[in-house]
């Protein structure tokens, strides 16, 4: 009866949250300039949007840089995009750029600029640091902290993800076996990070997004079935099948690292910072998963099946409405 009442309250409690709990909800706002030979300098400014109104993130250049023409706008893949030219007296090397609005907002600027001789200077602004100088030469220390950052906060931002890592957790038992199985998972979505971040490998996103959807309502299945006695292969053997899904996701984090970019002149240096990025975070919220499985397994043992059972039903709510969510919007 108490199984009962908790599968019950756990797939009231996903209907709940899964209007709220849409993936990759925090999306960042994203600038890019290119500069010209001379004076030219073209701006790409891409702000989410919040059904049809805009985010209020507005460009701020330098004084002496004069728009050539009025912006071309419009509306496309739910984010309101901005083209406009400028001519910046004696360049835009050296001056400041700056996002107005950051400071009463979540969202981040990702910025990415690109010079003639093709080094690209990358930054990323928040409500605590809304400006940026064009460097003449992009700092490689720059690059590293900007991409580090930026992984992390996909990672923990990235609510599907965490919730087939959770799904992992909440199945394996054993530290052993849950070692073998994170370290599976790690090492198939690097190589798919980087395979399909070099292009490698072309995969579309949509309908990738909506297996890796599918693979946490698999694993949250797997839960229940483990929980009622009976075994199978991602029971036995869950690093297998760990590495497997890996794979989708790794497809998956370099959708959003390709939404991004990489600097050409420091690509290598790049793709393996946001992928330490997306593995620290990553590592964070095992940690914390981990310290309150402990303490949930020291006060209620009793019930640690009951749990179980209910974390499954919710973890599989969630993922079944995403699956059918992404799917149905490949028409």
């Amino acid at each position: 009866m108490k199984v009962a009442r908790l599968v019950i309250f756990s797939v009231i409690l996903a209907g709940i949250l899964v209007p709220a709990a849409q993936a990759h909800e925090s999306r960042p706002a994203y600038l890019q300039i290119t500069l010209n030979d001379g004076d030219e300098v073209r701006v790409l400014l891409k702000v989410p949007a919040l059904g049809v109104q805009r985010l209020g993130l507005y460009l701020k250049m330098p004084a002496d840089c004069v728009a050539s023409a009025e912006p071309a706008k419009f509306l496309i893949d739910n984010a309101f995009t901005e083209r406009s030219v400028y001519v910046c007296d004696g360049g835009l090397v050296g001056k400041t750029v700056a996002i107005d609005g950051l400071v009463s907002t979540l969202t981040d600027v990702l910025v990415r600029v690109q010079r003639p001789d093709g080094l690209t200077q990358v930054a990323r602004l928040t409500p605590t640091a809304t400006a940026f100088v064009v460097e003449a030469t992009p700092d490689a220390w720059a690059v590293a902290t900007t991409y580090l950052v930026i992984g992390a906060k996909h990672i923990l931002s990235g609510i599907d993800h965490l919730l087939f890592v959770l799904a992992l957790l909440v199945l394996v038992n054993g530290l052993r076996t849950l070692v073998w199985t994170i370290t599976a998972f790690t090492a198939a979505h690097s190589l798919t990070l980087a395979a399909a971040t070099l292009g490698v490998v072309t995969v579309p996103q949509a309908p990738i997004e909506a297996v890796i959807a599918l693979s946490i309502v698999f694993v949250a299945s797997e839960i229940a079935q483990v929980s009622r006695g009976r075994q199978s292969l991602m029971s036995r053997r869950p690093w297998i099948v760990a590495f497997a899904f890996g794979l989708l996701h790794g497809f998956g984090f370099a959708g959003a690292l390709t939404e991004v970019g990489l600097p050409e002149s420091a690509i290598p240096l790049a793709l393996l910072f946001f992928n330490l990025g997306v593995e620290a975070g990553q590592i964070a919220f095992v940690i914390v998963v981990l310290a309150t499985l402990a303490i949930v397994r020291r006060h209620l043992d009793t019930f640690q099946n009951s749990i179980r059972i209910a974390a499954a039903y919710g973890i599989g709510t969630i993922a079944a409405f995403w699956t059918i969510d992404r799917i149905a919007a490949f028409w």
